[in-house]
């Protein structure tokens, strides 16, 4: 226990959002599906089909399960998933994510990775930065920035701008967020540490504001 704390409070990343929903999903399954999850993968391990896919259809019409619930006890029963419940877990394969979209051809990228989120951690006590395989998002409230590898040579820095109703300049590119459902509504194409200057700096604040 104690290896996993230490590993915990050394990161510089903090728990998705998304582990500390399957971990409510988890802690409510039986009172809302009259089985836990270790019930659940009992039960397929018992009567389930082979096939992953046949048992998310079987959880689903045989048992009357909602779409996620019957691939979420689908993915875990063959084994699938595990960091996504597991705060630990999450935080070490955090570090592998951002390890691996900034080596081999987007290894020159990592400096602006590492400058990029200084920025976006030094805004406040309250920003947490929660890596994907291929992003890493940065939160307030919500999604409010994030860091994509995009090519081999550049970086873009999406921002949630959506609420900001004064003319951006023309090297903050419109996303078509809106219409995609996406809160990231912008983004700025960087390809160098030289291109993180003062106008960078503060539409990362005017994001990290709009999310208050």
């Amino acid at each position: 226990m104690a290896t996993k704390k230490t590993t915990a409070r050394r990161s510089r990343y903090s728990v998705h959002p998304g582990v500390l929903m399957v971990q409510k999903w988890v802690a409510t399954l039986k009172e809302k599906s009259g089985r836990s999850l270790e019930e659940w993968l009992a039960l397929v391990e018992k009567e389930g089909p082979a096939d992953l896919k046949e048992r998310r259809e079987w959880l689903k019409n045989t048992y009357g399960l909602g779409t996620n619930s019957a691939w979420w006890i689908a993915d875990r029963s063959a084994g699938l998933s595990t960091e996504d419940d597991d705060p630990d877990r999450y935080l070490e394969a955090a570090e592998g994510y951002v390890e691996k979209m900034f080596s081999g051809p987007r290894a020159g990228l990592s400096p602006i990775y590492e400058r990029l989120l200084d920025l976006g951690l030094a805004l406040a006590d309250d920003v947490k930065a929660c890596p994907c395989q291929t992003i890493v998002p940065l939160y307030r409230n919500h999604v409010f920035a994030q860091i994509k590898p995009s090519t081999r040579t550049r970086i873009d820095l999406g921002l949630a701008l959506g609420k900001y109703a004064k003319k951006l300049p023309d090297d903050i590119i419109d996303t078509g967020g809106p219409a995609k459902k996406d809160r990231i509504t912008h983004r700025i194409a960087i390809s160098s540490v030289e291109d993180i200057n003062g106008d960078v700096e503060r539409w990362l604040r005017v994001a990290y504001d709009l999310d208050a």
